[in-house]
C-alpha cells in the first residue's frame, strides 16, 4: 500500500490527502516521511501560478529525481535550495535568512503552472506525491491565500498511519 500524508492549512481547516510516488522519487519520498511532521508559514507563488508552499530548513540533501518544470493540479513538490540560491529581501521576507538552505514544501491546485525564475531560469522540482482526497477544497482554500493573504497561515505535512 501507498503511504499517504495529510496536507493542511490549519488556520482554514482544510486538509488533502497526497499519497507517495515512492517509485518515481524513493529518495525524496523516505526523506520527506522520515521527517514528517514538517510545516511553516504558508505563502502563494508569484510567479509559479498554482501553488501553495512552505519554506523549512533543510532535512537533508536530496538529489534531482522525478523533475518538472510544469506541474499538474494535484503535484506535491520538493525544491531544495542552497543558501546562495535564493535573493536576501526573499530570505529575510520569509525569516530565513541565517539558514545555510532551505527546502520548498508545494503543492499545485490549478493548471498552467510554469517554474521559470527571471533571475536564475527554470527553477525543476521533485514530484514526489500525488493529492488524491479533497482537492477541490484544498484549491478552493489555496485560492483564498492567493485572494486574501496568508498571514497567520501555516501548510503543514502530517504522515497517515493506518
Amino acid at each position: 500500500m501507498a503511504r499517504r500524508m495529510s496536507i493542511s492549512l490549519d488556520k482554514r481547516g482544510v486538509s488533502c490527502v497526497a499519497e507517495l510516488l515512492d517509485k518515481d522519487a524513493p529518495l525524496t519520498c523516505d526523506a520527506v516521511w522520515e521527517h514528517l511532521p514538517r510545516g511553516g508559514d504558508a505563502y502563494h507563488a508569484k510567479y509559479a501560478r498554482n501553488e501553495v508552499y512552505a519554506m523549512v530548513e533543510r532535512f537533508a540533501e536530496i538529489p534531482q529525481e522525478n523533475p518538472t518544470v510544469t506541474p499538474i493540479p494535484g503535484d506535491v513538490v520538493l525544491f531544495s535550495f542552497s543558501a546562495g540560491m535564493l535573493d536576501r529581501k526573499f530570505k529575510e521576507e520569509k525569516g530565513i535568512d541565517a539558514l545555510p538552505g532551505v527546502i520548498d514544501l508545494a503543492i499545485f491546485y490549478g493548471r498552467n503552472n510554469l517554474l521559470l525564475n527571471g533571475d536564475v531560469g527554470w527553477v525543476p522540482g521533485n514530484v514526489y506525491g500525488t493529492i488524491v482526497e479533497g482537492l477541490d477544497e484544498m484549491a478552493e482554500a489555496c485560492n483564498d491565500v492567493w485572494r486574501s493573504g496568508g498571514a497567520g497561515e501555516r501548510l503543514v505535512y502530517r504522515r497517515i498511519t493506518e
